[in-house]
């Protein structure tokens, strides 16, 4: 086991970084839809998806 750990070292800290970023942003999405924030931006005077007319 230690030795497939340390020929796999830099794909193992690669996957790790990629799951912090993935779970970072996740986590980022989830609180700005919790409190209400829209995904577009917000720039409502050029928003052709109405966010905030289907968010309320």
């Amino acid at each position: 086991m230690l030795s497939f750990i340390t020929e796999n070292i830099g794909t193992i800290a690669v996957l790790l970084v990629l799951v912090l970023v993935v779970g970072a942003v996740i986590t980022k999405m989830v609180r700005d839809k919790k409190s209400g924030k829209c995904s577009c931006g917000c720039d409502c005077s050029n928003c052709s998806a109405n966010c905030h007319s289907k968010m309320k």
